[in-house]
C-alpha cells in the first residue's frame, strides 16, 4: 500500500483517521501502532515480524542502555544493540551484490557460481535502521530519555506516516508529541493541504515523466538529445517523487498533532555542493552530518583528516542508499570529492566564482551525479555518460520521439515552474493577502488532488522511488 493508491485514499486512510479522531488521547499511540503494522503487512506480513522485532530490540536497548550504572556500560551496550541493526540491514541490503561480486570474481578463474537465492530488501528498512540508531546514540548521550512504554516508542517507530521512505524523524523531534498532542480544526487543515500538494507533486509531475526516464535510461545508445532529456528528467522526476512523498508525510503527521520539520529547501536553486546538501533530504543530510561526521572527527583534527570524514561519510551514504549496484557508493564517493574540491578552493583563496556560473555548475553536477544514481549499473552509467558527450550521435532517436507526448512537456514545464517558484515567491507576497489570493491558495491544491486521484484511478498507483533505499 502506497499513499498515491486508491487503498490508501480511500480505505485505509478514512477508517484509519475515524478510528484515530474518536478514540481517547491516552490511546492514540496504540491506535498509530497497530494501524501502521496493518500498512507495513499489507506489503508483507512477514517481514512485519522482522519490523516488530527490531522495533522491541530498539526499545529494549534504549531501557539497557539507560539502565546501564556507568559510561562504559552504557558503550558497551550502545555496540551491541547498534550492530545488530547494522547487521540486519547488510544482510538484506548488501549480501546479493557481494555475492554476485564474488561471483564475477570466481568466473574469472572458471569456478562455477555461488548457489544462491536472492534475499528481499524489506520496504523501509534503511529508515527504520537509522531511526532506530539515533535513538540509542541520543540515549547514550544523554540527549533523550529511554522510553519506557513500549507503545509509544512503537508508535514513534512504526508512524506509517514516514515509516516507508522517511524522512528520518530523531526522537527528540517527537517526544513532546508522543506524551501529549492535540488535534484541531486549524492543525489538521493545514496538514490536508500539505497532503495534497505532496500528492500533486507526486503524481502530476514525477509519475508523468518515469516513462520517458526508465525508456531513455534503459537505451543501449542514447543520443546527446536523448541522454540530457532522461537526466533533466530524471532531475525533475526524482525531486517532485521524493519531496512529493515528504510533503504527504509533513501534511498527514500535522492532521495526526505532529510537527515534522521540513525535508528539503529548494535544492536545485543551491550555488555549491556545500549548498545543495544543506537544502536536500535534510533529514539524512542532519542524521550523517551529527551521526557520522561528527563522531570521525568532523574538522576538528587538521585539513587532511577532514577531507578523509567528508569522503569516507559521502561514500557510505551512497552505500546506504543502494545494495544492488556498486553505482551507489560511487555516486556518493562523487559527493565527497566535489566537497572536499569545494572546501580546498575556499581554503587555498582560489577565485571568486560568480554567482550565476557557481548555480549552474552546481546543478550540472548534480544532474551528471544523478545519471550515476539512475543507471541500473556501472555499464549502463557509461552509456548514459557517452550519449551526454554526443558519442552516440546528436539528435533525439526515434524511440524517444514516438515516446514524448505533450503531458511529459506539460509535467517537465510544471516542474520547471514550480522549483523555480521561490526565486519569484518575494514578488507575489502581497497578492496572497488579498480574497483572490487566499482563494487560489485554496483552491489549487484541491483542483490538483483531484486531478492526481483521477489519474492514479485511470493508470493505476506508481511507487514512490525511495521504497527501493
Amino acid at each position: 500500500m502506497v499513499f498515491a493508491s486508491l487503498e490508501f485514499l480511500t480505505l485505509f486512510l478514512p477508517a484509519f483517521l475515524a478510528l484515530y479522531v474518536v478514540s481517547p488521547a491516552r490511546w492514540r499511540n496504540g491506535v498509530l501502532l497497530f494501524c501502521s503494522w496493518f500498512f507495513y503487512g499489507w506489503w508483507s506480513p512477514a517481514f512485519l515480524l522482522l519490523f516488530i522485532a527490531l522495533t522491541v530490540w530498539g526499545w529494549l536497548g534504549g531501557v539497557m542502555i539507560d539502565r546501564a550504572p556507568n559510561a562504559r556500560a552504557r558503550g558497551a551496550w550502545l555496540a551491541v544493540f547498534i550492530a545488530v541493526n547494522v547487521a540486519t540491514l547488510c544482510w538484506y541490503k548488501y549480501a546479493n551484490i557481494v555475492v554476485e561480486s564474488l561471483d564475477s570474481v570466481l568466473d574469472l578463474g572458471h569456478a562455477g557460481p555461488i548457489a544462491w537465492h536472492r534475499v528481499v530488501l524489506p520496504i523501509g528498512l534503511s529508515f527504520i535502521v537509522l531511526q532506530s540508531i539515533s535513538y540509542l546514540v541520543d540515549v547514550q548521550r544523554g540527549t533523550v530519555s529511554a522510553d519506557r512504554s513500549v507503545i509509544r516508542y512503537g508508535a514513534y517507530q512504526g508512524m506509517f506516516v514516514h515509516l516507508i521512505a522517511g524522512p528520518i524523524i530523531r526522537y527528540a523531534w517527537v517526544q513532546r508529541e508522543l506524551i501529549s498532542r492535540t488535534v484541531d480544526r486549524d492543525g489538521f487543515t493545514a496538514g490536508a493541504r500539505r497532503l495534497m500538494v505532496g500528492m500533486s507533486m507526486k503524481v502530476l509531475v514525477a509519475d508523468t515523466l518515469a516513462p520517458v526516464v526508465d525508456a531513455i535510461f534503459s537505451s543501449h545508445a542514447p543520443t546527446l538529445a536523448d541522454a540530457w532529456l532522461g537526466c533533466g528528467f530524471y532531475t525533475l522526476q526524482l525531486f517532485f517523487d521524493f519531496a512529493g512523498y515528504s510533503a504527504m508525510a509533513i501534511g498527514l503527521g500535522q492532521m495526526l498533532g505532529f510537527r515534522f520539520p521540513e525535508n528539503f529547501n529548494h535544492p536545485y536553486l543551491a550555488d555549491s555542493i556545500q549548498d545543495f546538501w544543506r537544502r536536500w533530504h535534510l533529514s539524512l543530510s542532519s542524521w550523517i552530518r551529527d551521526y557520522l561526521y561528527i563522531p570521525f572527527g568532523g574538522n576538528r583534527h587538521g585539513e587532511w583528516k577532514t577531507c578523509r570524514n567528508l569522503l569516507l561519510t559521502m561514500a557510505i551514504a551512497g552505500l546506504w542508499h543502494g545494495g544492488d549496484s556498486w553505482n551507489f557508493l560511487l555516486w556518493g564517493s562523487a559527493h565527497g570529492v566535489a566537497l572536499i574540491v569545494a572546501r580546498l578552493w575556499r581554503r587555498l583563496a582560489m577565485p571568486r566564482v560568480p554567482r550565476w556560473l557557481s548555480h549552474a555548475l552546481t546543478l550540472l553536477f548534480v544532474m551528471l551525479a544523478w545519471t550515476l544514481f539512475r543507471a541500473v549499473g556501472f555499464h549502463a552509467a557509461l552509456a548514459m555518460y557517452r550519449g551526454q558527450f554526443g558519442l552516440n550521435g546528436i539528435g533525439p532517436s526515434d524511440a524517444t520521439r514516438v515516446m514524448l507526448r505533450p503531458a511529459h512537456a506539460l509535467a517537465a514545464a510544471l516542474g520547471v515552474v514550480c522549483v523555480l517558484l521561490p526565486v519569484w515567491q518575494a514578488r507575489w507576497a502581497s497578492l496572497a493577502d488579498t480574497a483572490a489570493g487566499r482563494l487560489w491558495q485554496a483552491a489549487w491544491p484541491l483542483a490538483g488532488f483531484l486531478l492526481s486521484y483521477g489519474l492514479i484511478a485511470a493508470r493505476g498507483a506508481v511507487p514512490f522511488l525511495y521504497f527501493q533505499f
